[in-house]
């Protein structure tokens, strides 16, 4: 059964403070379709933009309408790689690591105008320009340089996809995580580390196999064992912007895509977020997903996301 987010303060039972912690550094097992999405690998390379490398996956021939997938803050395209595959029939399909996380370099500071560049960059260097304005599709934080591009740079991008990335009212504002003061911590061993792992927000999680794929790409062996691939520093000096302009002002079709269970969307918040997207703006709620749809409901998500891909796939 789906747990919603604990609250602050309290203790967090072991199957989502830890939920990979009995498997001992085994793979739990994965059903088929996941197993077949795997062994599809993506092409990975690297582009520089502003001083820094950027990882980035692609499938699917160039030539095809543009897809590029945009993951949340602490991720890494490496959370699209069983998501991808089941476009690339159709779509030139790219996800790439914000700076700062996955296998992207880090910076001395972050902001997000920057990001939203860098969003653009990816899709030049994927080759999603190819058949006219490429689709974007962006997950919790993944939503917010997403906006700021909807809003500035709108005529870019055929159509923008917000999954389970909110707009709040401005009395109930979020202006990020908390401000770290320390280095990730390094784990003697990968079982450990991996016993380690957890989502963020904390919720539960059913699809195990999953956790592991996302869990082992999100380390990196270093001296002493493994840690963590992101940037601890990132929010130290990026500052979250109000988002309900961007959201309004937006200058490309949005459509909004959440879970039903997700601890991060209320009725407050949907109906701010449904007075500010324009008229007749796509709303999808995945059924039996919390905030991490991908991870949650991963097929129902795959056939949501079709069924808004098929009515801007032929759009210049």
């Amino acid at each position: 059964m789906w747990r919603r987010p604990v609250a602050d303060g309290q203790e967090l039972p072991s199957e989502i403070a830890a939920p990979l912690a009995r498997f001992k550094g085994e793979k739990p097992d994965a059903p088929a379709w996941f197993d077949h999405a795997l062994a599809q690998p993506p092409e990975r390379t690297t582009f520089a933009f502003e001083g820094a490398d950027i990882e980035q996956l692609t499938w699917g021939d160039r030539g095809k309408p543009g897809l590029l997938l945009l993951h949340g803050n602490g991720a890494s395209a490496d959370w699209w790689t069983f998501i991808a595959p089941f476009f690339a029939q159709d779509w030139r399909v790219a996800a790439f690591s914000w700076s700062g996380m996955g296998r992207s370099d880090w910076r001395d500071g972050y902001n997000a105008d920057q990001f939203a560049r860098e969003a653009f960059a990816a899709a030049e260097a994927a080759g999603l320009y190819d058949n006219g304005r490429p689709v974007f599709v962006a997950h919790s934080f993944g939503g917010f340089p997403t906006m700021l591009a909807a809003q500035k740079y709108g005529d870019r991008m055929r159509a923008a996809v917000l999954v389970d990335s909110v707009v709040r009212p401005p009395e109930r504002e979020w202006r990020g995580p908390p401000r770290r003061a320390n280095a990730n911590r390094v784990y003697p061993t990968l079982v450990e580390a991996l016993a380690r792992f957890r989502l963020a927000p904390p919720q539960g999680c059913e699809n195990l196999y999953i956790a592991d794929w996302i869990a082992r790409n999100a380390l990196k062996e270093v001296e002493g064992g493994w840690t963590w691939r992101f940037d601890p520093f990132m929010w130290t000096s990026f500052q979250m912007e109000d988002r309900g302009p961007l959201l309004s002002g937006a200058t490309c079709p949005v459509a909004m895509v959440w879970g039903d269970r997700s601890g991060l969307v209320d009725e407050e918040i949907l109906d701010y977020m449904r007075g500010l997207l324009p008229p007749g703006s796509p709303q999808l709620a995945i059924p039996d997903a919390d905030h991490h749809v991908m991870i949650d409901q991963p097929l129902a998500f795959v056939a949501a996301l079709r069924g808004l891909l098929a009515g801007w796939s032929l759009e210049p």
